[in-house]
């Protein structure tokens, strides 16, 4: 089967598309699913250039298809479901139960840039009705983490005003899931172009951070002074005081992504004045991804795909998915 390996670990070319050994039939407790598309996330950037990935490593974690067979006491899935993958195989509902990657597909494991998939069933969800593959691929980290970071940790409700930073992946889905909730949302931005096309996806106000560093005061006054109910952050330490600033009191802040950083200087004192919840969000469990699921299948809402890539040019698609040049998801077609 045609795959596409890690072969350059931490190389400017670090990329090899190739022939794996077909997986053949699955065991008890698995399936074997024909994988049709995946998608593009910051970590298979980090995974793709870090020199510790190991030598023939298959990328990516998100991952939809087709189930071609199941194995021995899988009772959740039958042959024909079109499904994708689960970010954490093993946290299926809860609060947070894992703090590694180390089971996650693509990362700890061999992931989806491949024609066929052996593995067990409990990674796998069914797609939403109606759903492209490439959609549905979408979920496995954006939508999720979208979802997660809005409802389990937000606690987002109707009248609530949400900051979004970026119109990466995470943020478009949170930008959608927000207004179906029926928030107000603020969206940023250094594109001018990009902010118009998020107003086009119904964001009620926008900001230009290059223009407007200090947004968090722009968000205050949009909020007469109040300050947003959420900010989803997704740069972390260079970015969060900002969240900070435009937080209100008692607000909360779900940290998404650590795009500046892994660590920097936070305005503790400030956190504590206003007696802000401040938490780290990670995708998310078997139980909120089929909450998700229902959720879009009640709506109509679809995912933004920016462009889409044959796997042959997986190379390509992370060059221009790390320029910054897309809104939504960069997609990857088998």
């Amino acid at each position: 089967m045609k795959a596409v390996v890690i072969r350059h670990p931490g190389e400017k070319d670090v990329l090899e598309v190739t022939d794996l050994p077909d997986p053949g039939h699955p065991g008890p407790g698995e399936v074997r699913v024909r994988i049709h598309a995946s998608a593009l996330n910051y970590h298979d950037n980090m995974v793709m250039g870090s020199p510790d990935t190991p030598v023939g490593h298959v990328p990516l974690a998100d991952g939809a298809g087709v189930v071609e067979a199941v194995g021995e006491s899988v009772t959740h899935l039958a042959t024909g479901d079109a499904v994708f993958a689960r970010f954490f195989p093993d946290w299926r509902a809860g609060g947070p139960a894992i703090d590694h990657f180390g089971t996650t597909p693509g990362i700890g494991v061999p992931g989806y840039a491949r024609e066929v998939v052996v593995a067990p069933a409990v990674q796998f969800e069914r797609a939403p009705r109606g759903y492209s593959h490439l959609e549905a691929a979408t979920l496995t980290v954006a939508g999720l983490t979208a979802w997660a970071a809005l409802h389990d940790n937000g606690g987002v409700k109707s009248g609530d005003t949400i900051v979004l930073q970026g119109t990466g992946g995470v943020s478009v889905f949170a930008l959608q899931l927000a207004k179906l909730a029926g928030a107000t949302t603020i969206i940023t931005s250094s594109s001018d172009e990009k902010l118009e096309r998020a107003r086009a996806l119904g964001a009620d106000h926008v900001i230009n951070y290059r223009s407007q560093p200090e947004w968090g005061d722009r968000v205050r006054e949009l909020t007469k002074d109040n300050g947003a109910d959420l900010v989803l952050d997704v740069g972390g330490p260079s970015t969060l005081p900002q969240s900070i600033q435009a937080v209100r009191v008692g607000g909360r802040i779900s940290v998404i992504g650590v795009l500046t950083g892994l660590s920097g200087d936070i305005p503790t004192g400030a956190i504590n004045m206003k007696q802000v919840r401040l938490n780290g969000v990670l995708v998310g469990n078997h139980q909120q991804l089929g909450d998700l699921v229902r959720a879009i299948e009640g709506s109509g809402l679809r995912p933004v795909i920016d462009r889409r890539f044959p796997l042959e040019e997986l190379g390509e698609a992370l060059r221009y998915f790390t320029s910054g040049a897309h809104l939504g998801k960069v997609g990857i077609e088998l």
